[in-house]
């Protein structure tokens, strides 16, 4: 049986949110958002060396567990409150799961968004019917703003995280998993604000208080890490997983993470986009960088978990296109399936084509080839060329390699971060 960590107000944050406030609210959206299946992948197990047993949020109508919470929040409204409207600030899954069950409910729904934020989220809130404002340079500004609203407009304001009934709806979650597989030694839950894992743990708790509570959060934003932990740590720059990409963690969910969670993973982002890349490659699922941090941090730690039967919250499947096809190829690339050569040649008839008879050999796919003649260290008659090209795996590119460099080349392997 695992032993909580101390906190000051445990109890306090304890009574702020129930079991029964979650099995109430699973009850208040019962048949308005999926019930998502939980499947053990058996491959994923083998690689993790412990038992994967995945949740599959990023099935929901908006590809993202936040309609739990936004739903039931807005089932609590009064009636005067669903004539006037509500407001939030987000440039992420709230904002299309609010804006899909508002407009369901024939609730007018209000999203602030930064003026930065990409079009395509924009596009993707609208379509489901939220009146997007755009307002602002970072996040803090159009939170800021729609707070401005809420007061102008008479609206009332829902948080994406730091409230009990958000909480509380994203805790069905848990209640799901539990039931579906009641004997988990370990629930790993990505957090951003924290409603997520806040009511997850609670559910936990109440049901088996042995089960270990991980929570997850991307190396450049360890914002609750470093609030639980005490210290002091820089938040920022291009993550993967910007949907848990957050700078001030909520206060609510801070407490009960430090009253019920047992521990907080860092993972970067070379280990976020293995994940992702897994994710689709084994199960067939698309997932966002968050939704994919459970995953990363397992296969980070595989000593921590070893052994163990370990449930995984898919949190979300919005990932630009663009942005995943970029993942699968860098991920490619570290498995040396993908590789590019940079090659020196002197600038002469044939010089190409004795490199291409080595591929040929080798049976190593060329796909692009680009020359270098005018920008380059070398003299007026030598060229760089970079050949990118496709293998089998590391070993047939590393063969390669060997037999240009014993023929003379120079040869660099470019590699990734």
């Amino acid at each position: 049986m695992t032993t909580k960590p101390a906190f000051a107000s445990d109890d306090a944050a304890r009574d702020a949110l129930t079991i029964e406030d979650v099995r109430a609210a699973a009850a208040r959206i019962k048949g308005a958002v999926v019930r998502t299946p939980m499947m053990r992948s058996i491959t994923l197990s083998q690689i993790a060396g412990c038992e994967i047993w995945l949740k599959f949020e990023n099935l929901q109508f908006t590809a993202a567990y936040k309609e739990r919470g936004a739903l039931n929040a807005l089932l609590h409204l009064s009636e005067e409150q669903k004539r006037r409207g509500v407001i939030a600030a987000s440039a992420g899954n709230h904002s299309q799961g609010l804006s899909y069950h508002g407009t369901r409910l024939g609730v007018p729904v209000t999203i602030v968004m930064p003026r930065t934020t990409p079009t395509v989220k924009v596009m993707q809130t609208e379509s489901v019917g939220g009146n997007v404002v755009l307002e602002g340079e970072t996040y803090d500004d159009a939170y800021a703003y729609a707070r401005q609203l809420e007061k102008e407009r008479g609206l009332t304001f829902i948080h994406p995280f730091d409230d009990p009934l958000v909480a509380a709806g994203q805790g069905t979650v848990g209640l799901e998993m539990l039931e579906d597989v009641p004997d988990l030694d370990c629930i790993v839950v990505p957090i951003g604000g924290g409603g997520l894992i806040s009511g997850i743990a609670t559910v936990a708790d109440a049901i088996n208080p042995a089960i270990e509570m991980v929570g997850v959060q991307a190396e450049l934003f360890p914002s609750m890490y470093a609030r639980i932990k005490g210290k002091e740590m820089d938040c920022g720059g291009d993550t993967l997983a910007e949907g848990i990409a957050v700078k001030a963690p909520g206060e609510f969910t801070s407490r009960i993470i430090a009253s019920l969670v047992d521990d907080i993973l860092l993972v970067d982002e070379k280990a976020l986009e293995t994940a992702v890349s897994l994710l689709l490659q084994i199960e067939k699922t698309v997932v966002e960088g968050a939704g994919a941090a459970g995953l990363a941090a397992v296969l980070e730690n595989p000593e921590r978990f070893a052994g163990k039967k370990v449930g995984l919250v898919l949190c979300g499947g919005n990932i630009d296109t663009r942005l995943l096809a970029n993942v699968l190829l860098r991920d490619l690339a570290r498995q040396g399936r993908l590789a590019r050569l940079r090659i020196t040649l002197q600038d002469r008839p044939g010089a190409l084509f004795k490199v291409m008879r080595e591929f040929n050999e080798h049976n190593v796919n060329i796909i692009e080839i680009y020359h270098q003649r005018i920008f380059t260290s070398l003299p007026a008659k030598g060229l760089i060329t970079d050949i990118e090209c496709e293998a089998r795996d590391r070993k047939q590119v590393d063969a390669l390699v060997k037999a240009l460099r014993s023929k003379g080349y120079l040869v660099d392997l470019v590699e990734l971060n």
